[in-house]
């Protein structure tokens, strides 16, 4: 965080201040939300959750060496009593905003935002480059990443999301991006966005908020992204496969555990680029990473080693475990959607490790009335594709995944939940070259299931 006094954030979120001695003390470190975490020189912010209330963790956290504390009541510690710490928080992060000399970047999409954001951040240089750490996207998590930046800060790299029209709008008031990066327009929370044309409205906010001297970094072959070129001031740059595409892949091809390779052209020049990352999806992520770059001024060769070099960062997305016994197990279970399912499914069909390919499958959340049908239709996809084994679990749909799948010949069973599907696989004894894909969204409660495939080894090799 820019050090700020404790009466200059009173000034900022017009709060007041309440058991502090000194005005002149300062905070230099962190804003945190979780008193476990709290250091000296931060600043703990006390939410009043369901579940708990922070406030009765305020002298924890000033033990623990914070400054002081955002609250929404008195409490017996240095405190800036505001009426609502999620609006002060967000102030707060806008001041700091604009205190920023580095360039701030944005990220949404339907999917990929993580893995894009992950990508991006091992592209350009370490020294000065804050990312977002995990999916923190929202309207506490945006404005937590701006205030870890600093005076070192070069580059912040925001992963933005939305659950509705005006949220992104939100962020970019926050953030004040000055490069906007827009991957698709998919069918993730169509429950909540009610369709695509809405949800394209609320990723192109994100666009319509960089400055005329920024860029609008632009996914050419979603024509519901393209045409966001329209709302915004920022010089345009796009990313695609097509030929039209001002950042290109060409000739892109997966290996046997699925990690695309591909040419990277930018701007008449080309160079080979060989993923770390599961799945031809990421193929988009890596060039939106590539064409943001660029824009900053790396050169084509630095981008290409630097995506051949990155990993995956975040967890529970085509994380590949490898066991001691040949077989290979996939964690992409902390999100999920319809597009992203396919794609995982796509990535898993062209694995060429010898030995059989099964899907686990959670439920999607989120997708409103259209959900029993986008269940099936995951389903069909994984048996057209040629998976040998589609576990569905769950109720409802994860019924229908099981159906879509044996009508399209694959060989599905349903089960009820975590234990009932990790029975089932260790009947059918996975052994070397065997691939298992754990896909779901997070509340399904699959990652666990991940990891205990990933250690688990009987006796007898299998």
């Amino acid at each position: 965080m820019y050090p700020v006094s404790l009466a200059q954030i009173a000034e900022v979120t017009g709060g007041r201040l309440s058991q502090v001695p000194d005005l002149a003390v300062t905070v230099t470190g962190r804003a945190v939300i979780d008193s476990r975490q709290a250091r000296a020189g931060d600043l703990f912010c006390a939410f009043d959750g369901a579940a708990v209330d922070g406030h009765a963790f305020a002298e924890t956290a000033v033990r623990a060496g914070a400054a002081a504390v955002l609250a929404s009541r008195d409490v017996p510690v240095p405190s800036i009593v505001v009426p609502d710490v999620t609006a002060a928080l967000a102030r707060l992060a806008g001041w700091s905003a604009r205190q920023m000399t580095g360039t701030r970047i944005g990220i949404t999409g339907s999917s990929g935002k993580t893995s894009a954001k992950d990508l991006l951040g091992q592209v350009l240089p370490g020294d000065g480059t804050l990312v977002t750490e995990g999916s923190q996207n929202n309207e506490l998590g945006v404005p937590l990443t701006v205030l870890r930046a600093d005076e070192a800060t070069r580059y912040l790299v925001l992963e933005m999301g939305a659950r509705g029209v005006g949220h992104i709008a939100y962020l970019c008031d926050i953030a004040l991006p000055k490069i906007a990066v827009v991957l698709n327009v998919g069918r993730a929370h169509s429950g909540e966005f009610g369709s695509l044309d809405s949800t394209a409205a609320a990723k192109g906010e994100l666009p319509a908020a960089v400055p005329s001297d920024g860029f609008a970094v632009l996914n050419a072959d979603d024509a519901r992204v393209a045409g966001m070129a329209a709302r915004t001031r920022g010089t345009v740059v796009t990313f695609g496969l097509g030929p039209d595409a001002d950042v290109r892949a060409t000739d892109v091809s997966p290996d046997g555990l699925g990690r695309p390779c591909f040419t990277l052209r930018i701007a008449g020049s080309e160079a080979k680029v060989r993923l770390r990352l599961l799945g031809t999806h990421h193929v988009y992520n890596a060039l939106a990473a590539a064409a943001v770059a660029h824009a900053l001024g790396m050169s084509l060769d630095d981008i290409a080693a630097r995506l051949s070099d990155a990993v995956a960062v975040t967890g529970g997305r085509m994380q590949l475990m490898e066991r001691p016994d040949g077989v290979a197990v996939i964690d992409d279970a902390y999100n999920a959607n319809p597009d992203s399912m396919n794609a995982s499914l796509e990535a898993l069909a062209a694995m060429r490790a010898g030995g059989r390919r099964i899907a686990v499958i959670g439920e999607m959340k989120e997708l409103g009335a259209s959900s029993p049908a986008e269940h099936r239709a995951v389903g069909e996809v994984a048996g057209k594709l040629g998976i040998d084994l589609v576990v569905a679990v769950g109720g409802d749909d994860a019924a229908q995944v099981a159906a879509g799948a044996q009508d399209a010949g694959a060989d599905a069973r349903l089960v009820p939940g975590r234990e009932a599907a990790r029975e089932l696989l260790e009947g059918h004894r996975l052994g070397t070259g065997d691939v298992v894909l754990v896909k779901a969204s997070l509340a399904a409660g699959l990652r666990a299931l991940a990891a205990d495939l990933a250690g688990r080894v009987s006796a007898d090799g299998h």
